[in-house]
């Protein structure tokens, strides 16, 4: 039996979104793969900031550069929902971000070899109307198996791990070598929709304080 109610529909009944529309503040194609495998129409507004963050909870500092770069795609006047994200690694004590080079990347998978980390996206959306912003930040497990130096080499000389938060894609390649994933997996994609679910509700004043 076929459903009589559009996709995009039942996704905008579901976030509690009604009419406002969306702006995405990432040039990340793994974002918006996921926002449209919803059915959502959004626009794209890549937003260019610096992503220098207080010192201290790698969550609170990866939500604060998501505001950030949500207030930097914002329009004056505008009227939609603006969804900011910034996704980071860490390991151990060590927060990492997109590698510099591919020596980098090797440096960050060989670091990551054989070892959990945590990946932390924080979120904020930000309603054009009026400037008001909720934020929050998820936090998923991430086991790798062993790595050789032929595996590594594999996933950088293939070009998986440029621009990529930990220098891999656990979406691509990369999955190859995950062992164990404790969380939301889309978290570890670059962004976590349950969050988003709660925060666009919660803008729309359908739920809760996260």
């Amino acid at each position: 039996m076929t459903g009589s109610l559009p996709r995009e529909q039942a996704a905008r009944t579901l976030l509690g979104l009604g009419e406002q529309s969306l702006v995405l503040a990432s040039a990340s194609p793994r974002r918006a793969d996921l926002l449209t495998g919803l059915g959502l129409t959004f626009s794209v507004c890549p937003a260019n900031v610096d992503e220098t963050a207080p010192m201290g909870d790698p969550g609170l500092a990866a939500a604060y550069v998501a505001e950030k770069k949500a207030r930097t795609a914002a329009r004056s006047g505008g009227s939609s929902l603006v969804i900011g994200a910034d996704t980071v690694v860490v390991s151990g004590n060590q927060v990492l971000g997109k590698p510099e080079d591919r020596d980098h990347a090797r440096r960050m998978l060989g670091d990551l070899s054989g070892r959990s980390h945590e990946v932390i996206t924080g979120l904020a959306v930000l309603r054009e109307a009026d400037g008001t912003v909720t934020a929050g930040a998820e936090r998923t497990r991430v086991g790798f198996r062993v790595l050789t130096v032929a595996d590594i080499d594999a996933l950088v000389d293939s070009g998986e791990a440029d621009d990529k938060a930990g220098a891999y894609g656990i979406q691509s390649l990369a999955s190859l070598v995950v062992d164990r994933v404790n969380g939301d997996y889309f978290n570890v994609v670059g962004l976590p929709l349950g969050l988003l679910g709660r925060l666009i509700r919660e803008m729309s004043g359908h739920g809760g304080r996260v």
